[in-house]
């Protein structure tokens, strides 16, 4: 390990072999640090926060400090962050609210200066937030989902898996995945074409998602009766099947078209 002298490390924190921590970082008690994280200058880990192996914390970032929640009253709670994610300058982490509470971050993420993840916030894996983008408390992001610089996300809301949040926007409904979502509020624009090729989506699977973001969103019609039309015109497949699921799931409603 190499811990700088100006550190200061709690005797009740556990650090496993090729940590790294820099000039005036501080890691409170109960802190459980993965192999060959890399914590750099002026950073607080506090609370009961455990950090996957290979992750990179940057100057000013205060992990695992108490919620932003009047609710909670110093229960139990708990923040994991997995493996390989990067934290860049001054980013805030809160664990969750209520005992036994949990915020959860995946694993290969990258999180700009000055991210925000809220209590009780579930963050999948291989996503991207930009400089300033702020999740409210119980957000769920997809996996592979990319927000925007200074994108603001309500509580509750969803995020969907391969989608792409423009920044700026204002997120308060759910995003269905393989969008492309911008706005204040947020609309659909289309599909995330881009991310869609990127991550070998074919190209039968991406003209039926095409096709179903146009019934579902541009036809005019109710959300029951687009998405009964639908699944009785578009072929079943991997990606059509869970655009479904996530529609019948969704809390907060969908973000509604641009058109």
């Amino acid at each position: 390990m190499r811990i700088h002298e100006t550190a200061i490390i709690s005797q009740k924190a556990s650090l496993a072999d090729e940590v790294q921590v820099g000039p005036y970082s501080i890691i409170g008690d109960g802190v459980i640090v993965g192999k060959s994280v890399k914590i750099h200058s002026h950073c607080v880990v506090t609370g009961n926060t455990s950090i996957g192996a290979g992750s990179e914390i940057f100057t000013g970032a205060v992990i695992g400090s108490r919620p932003q929640d009047l609710k909670f009253k110093g229960e139990q709670s708990y923040l994991e962050i997995g493996d390989n994610n990067i934290i860049r300058e001054y980013c805030t982490f809160n664990p969750g609210t209520g005992e036994g509470a949990k915020t959860v971050v995946g694993s290969n993420n990258l999180f700009m200066a000055y991210s925000h993840i809220a209590h009780d916030c579930n963050v999948g894996s291989n996503c991207i937030i930009a400089n300033n983008g702020t999740l409210a408390g119980h957000v769920t992001i997809e996996d592979k989902a990319v927000v925007g610089g200074l994108v603001a996300i309500h509580q509750f809301v969803r995020v969907g898996t391969l989608s792409i949040i423009g920044g700026c926007s204002k997120v308060v409904q759910d995003i269905p995945p393989f969008s492309t979502c911008d706005g204040h509020p947020a609309r659909v624009y289309g599909l995330n074409l881009v991310g869609l090729r990127r991550h070998g989506v074919d190209k039968d699977s991406i003209e039926h998602l095409d096709r179903a973001f146009k019934i579902f969103f541009n036809s005019g019609l109710t959300p029951k009766h687009a998405l009964k039309k639908l699944q009785s015109e578009i072929p079943p497949g991997k990606e059509i099947s869970y655009l479904i699921g996530f529609i019948n799931n969704s809390q907060r409603g969908m973000v509604r078209s641009c058109r």
